[in-house]
């Protein structure tokens, strides 16, 4: 049977979601902003906490995880390089690994970046991405920990997944990349089709993610930085891609 997702809001920005094996009632919920939206979520589908699993050491991706832990005894599987930002971890892993909950299988990426040792994890089968703080709709996250190289090489290894990969990201900013994005690619017909599709979502209340692969590589400026025209739009013609997108990213970081 297929893997299913339930999506919802936590904290102030933040998503959470919940994945759920119907085969064997096995759920992970894919990091842990606050525990009473992960407790509420279970609540609402019926679905039983079995497993948590981290993307990176943020609070405000870790700060429910000792409590759903004590409360439902679940297995909380995380990444190797931040196992000592996250000591609730019973299971660290890194790139090349994979995790299964019930009969579902991921695999894991490394993607630092935003944080020095943040992972993704791709349920294949599912067609299926979560990627933390990494990728956004329409954007990404800031690098903090990690370098500019390090990120853009991390957003070409989710830009290869599957164009039609459903990816889950971490916070509702899509509006707000979108506003920025317009900066660099004003005359992007896709872009401007997604901010139309965008301001229907969040004018009717709705989530704007997943988002698919496919759709970002057109309209997502980040993953556009080895395109030649995005290079001129930014003045950096005959730069490597790496630097566009680190010229990108200070632009957003100021926007």
């Amino acid at each position: 049977m297929a893997a299913q997702t339930h999506l919802f809001p936590c904290l102030s920005d933040n998503f959470g979601v919940l994945l759920h094996d119907p085969s064997t009632g096995a759920t992970a919920s894919i990091d842990a902003p606050e525990a009473a939206a992960v407790d509420a979520a279970l609540k609402a589908t019926g679905w039983t906490l079995t497993h948590i699993l981290v993307t990176h050491h943020h609070q405000d991706h870790t700060g429910g995880i000792a409590e759903l832990k004590m409360r439902h005894k679940c297995r909380v599987i995380g990444p190797r390089d931040e196992a000592s930002k996250i000591p609730t971890l019973d299971q660290t892993v890194a790139g090349g690994d994979s995790i299964k909950v019930g009969a579902l299988t991921g695999r894991v990426l490394d993607t630092p970046g935003h944080t020095s040792g943040h992972i993704s994890l791709v349920f294949d089968a599912d067609k299926l991405a979560f990627v933390g703080d990494t990728l956004f709709s329409v954007g990404c996250g800031r690098v903090i920990e990690g370098t500019m190289e390090q990120m853009w090489n991390s957003l070409l290894k989710l830009r290869a997944l599957p164009d039609d990969t459903k990816f889950f990201c971490g916070h509702e900013y899509t509006q707000a990349n979108i506003k920025f994005a317009l900066t660099i690619e004003p005359d992007n017909k896709a872009l401007l089709a997604r901010a139309k599709e965008v301001d229907q979502l969040r004018a009717a209340g709705k989530p704007t993610i997943p988002a698919t692969i496919g759709a970002e590589k057109a309209d997502n400026c980040f993953l556009r930085a080895d395109i030649p025209a995005v290079a001129a739009a930014v003045g950096m013609t005959g730069k490597s891609p790496a630097e566009v997108f680190a010229e990108i990213r200070a632009r957003k970081n100021k926007f």
